[in-house]
């Protein structure tokens, strides 16, 4: 605990004071173009990785960047989705899973979580990671297969993304891109899934492009009435 209040009184003193306007503006609102959903890993950090400002990423994390399919029951990762959509208005998000993943090394040792019942139970919802790579990847194990798992995870998650009513509505009308992406500890690479290819591919920044997992959009939004 020392060395958080350390670093507190570090950001206090020495980062504070050079945005007090910004932290002032936050202050009564947040306006976030872009929901992250990842990890809880503690070596994923994304306001570092991506060099943003406060108030730019709407973050949610839980164990294997996981989205639960659209149910009767209500979970704080569907909540917080429906939130972001329907509230802040946000313009994108993203699904992202990363190197090393522990929740996905859980699909291919279930044995480790056999003493966890609630985190058992949380990774039924990558299931279907596990069956995709069983029937057509290089089988679960090794790195290989880590590697595919922590990939067919993003995509079945983005599937159980497009299953909330406010995420389908919004994808329908052009308001809303979402995106999966796989993030490189090690080497501080990024994959997006792209889906017309059907695979994960380099995100290269000084390109420009990015690839989107967003099917087109099928309804205009009316324009604004004159006044």
């Amino acid at each position: 605990m020392k060395r958080l209040i350390e670093g507190f009184e570090q950001f206090r003193n020495d980062v504070f004071p050079a945005q007090r306007d910004l932290f002032k503006k936050l202050a009564s609102g947040q306006s976030p173009s872009t929901m992250f959903i990842t990890c809880a890993d503690s070596r994923v950090m994304p306001e570092m990785m991506f060099s943003t400002q406060p108030g730019e990423l709407f973050v949610y994390r839980n164990i294997g960047n996981i989205v639960p399919p659209y149910a009767q029951h209500v979970s704080g990762v569907v909540a917080a989705i429906e939130y972001a959509v329907k509230v802040l208005k946000v313009r994108h998000i993203v699904i992202c899973g990363h190197s090393d993943c522990g929740a996905m090394k859980a699909l291919q040792h279930p044995e480790l979580v056999q003493d966890m019942p609630s985190v058992a139970a949380w990774m039924k919802h990558a299931d279907v990671a596990r069956y995709v790579v069983q029937q057509n990847g290089p089988g679960l194990q090794g790195l290989a297969g880590l590697r595919s798992l922590t990939e067919e995870n993003v995509v079945g998650q983005l599937e159980n993304l497009r299953t909330l009513p406010a995420v389908a509505a919004a994808l329908a009308s052009g308001q809303l891109s979402i995106h999966g992406w796989v993030y490189d500890i090690e080497h501080a690479e990024l994959k997006a899934f792209d889906a017309p290819q059907g695979r994960f591919v380099q995100i290269e920044p000084g390109k420009g492009h990015v690839p989107e997992a967003t099917p087109h959009a099928r309804f205009s939004m009316p324009a604004a009435s004159a006044a």
